[in-house]
C-alpha cells in the first residue's frame, strides 16, 4: 500500500509536467476520477477478498506473513529528490 497522496494515482512513479506548461489536460485528475469511479462500482473492493489471491495464497504463500510472502511481495521507498 503506498501512502504517498493519491496512492499510485499520483505516486513517485509518474512522469513530472513541467510547472511552465499552461495549456494542457490534467491526465492525472481524468486518471483519478476514473481509478477511483472504477473502484466504487467493483465487486471486489479488496484484495483480500480475490479468489485469486486466496488460491495463491493457500497454493504458495501458505499465508500472509510468511518470510516467503514478505521477501516476494514488500518492498522499500527511497527519498528522491525532483529531476
Amino acid at each position: 500500500v503506498m501512502a504517498c497522496p493519491g496512492g499510485c494515482i499520483n505516486g513517485g512513479g509518474q512522469p513530472i509536467r513541467s510547472d511552465k506548461v499552461s495549456n494542457y489536460v490534467d491526465y492525472k485528475a481524468l486518471r483519478s476520477k476514473a481509478l477511483y469511479n472504477y473502484d466504487e462500482n467493483c465487486a471486489l473492493r479488496s484484495s483480500d477478498e480475490s479468489p485469486v489471491v486466496k488460491m495463491i495464497y493457500e497454493d504458495y504463500f501458505e499465508k500472509p506473513g510468511t518470510h516467503k510472502a514478505h521477501e516476494l511481495l514488500h518492498t522499500t521507498y527511497l527519498p528522491r529528490g525532483n529531476h
